[in-house]
């Protein structure tokens, strides 16, 4: 996994990983969640995906608009 920027400095978020058409992303409390084509789809993965390579974002992004609508979900 390549560990989050927080540019912000307040994120939750500490590294992700991603494919092609998903990325996995791992919170502080241990927690990773898939988002895929599937759930989310498409377009929100493209721009979680822009956003954890900006380091910046991605977060917020998640608690807004995405909320539980994740693929996966494990420890």
């Amino acid at each position: 996994m390549e560990k989050y920027q927080n540019r912000g400095g307040n994120s939750g978020i500490v590294a992700f990983t991603t494919t092609e058409d998903s990325i996995t992303v791992k919170f502080k409390d241990g927690w990773h969640y898939i988002y895929n084509s599937i759930r989310p789809g498409v377009t929100d993965v493209d721009h979680m995906i822009a956003m954890a390579k900006a380091g910046s974002g991605l977060h917020g992004y998640i608690n807004r608009k995405i909320r539980n609508n994740h693929f996966h979900k494990f420890r």
